[in-house]
């Protein structure tokens, strides 16, 4: 059990996180069952920061996190152990022994800044 990742936009690929940097993270955490959204720092417009490495999050944040290069954005796949076990949290939101999904995305490392292109864009139609 535990944690395991999938990339959806690589990061610079040289900056870790290492135990006891502040983050800067957006995240969305659905329900493995049935995807329900749990909670999104998107919906709230404002980054989650946190100490990686200290216990302030989820193990399967803690060490999942630690895998990505700063810029990176990644869907975690958490095993309830590595979530909020049988006891679940927000009284009832996550229920126990619920697996979750977090799409993550590492912005900042201490002072550093990601630099992340501006997703869609323009467009022209040439005839």
């Amino acid at each position: 059990m535990g944690v395991t990742k999938t990339e959806i936009r690589a990061g610079d690929g040289e900056t870790f996180p290492k135990k006891g940097n502040k983050l800067s993270m957006h995240y969305t955490g659905t329900l493995k069952e049935g995807g329900k959204k749990f909670d999104s720092s998107y919906d709230r417009g404002v980054p989650f920061s946190f100490k990686i490495g200290k216990g302030e999050v989820i193990k399967g944040w803690d060490e999942g996190v630690m895998t990505m290069s700063l810029g990176e954005k990644s869907t975690l796949h958490i095993t309830s152990d590595y979530g909020y076990g049988a006891e679940g949290a927000g009284g009832g939101v996550i229920p126990g022994n619920a697996d979750l999904e977090f799409v993550v995305e590492l912005l900042q490392i201490g002072d550093k800044k990601a630099n992340i292109p501006k997703e869609g864009g323009g467009c022209c139609i040439i005839s």
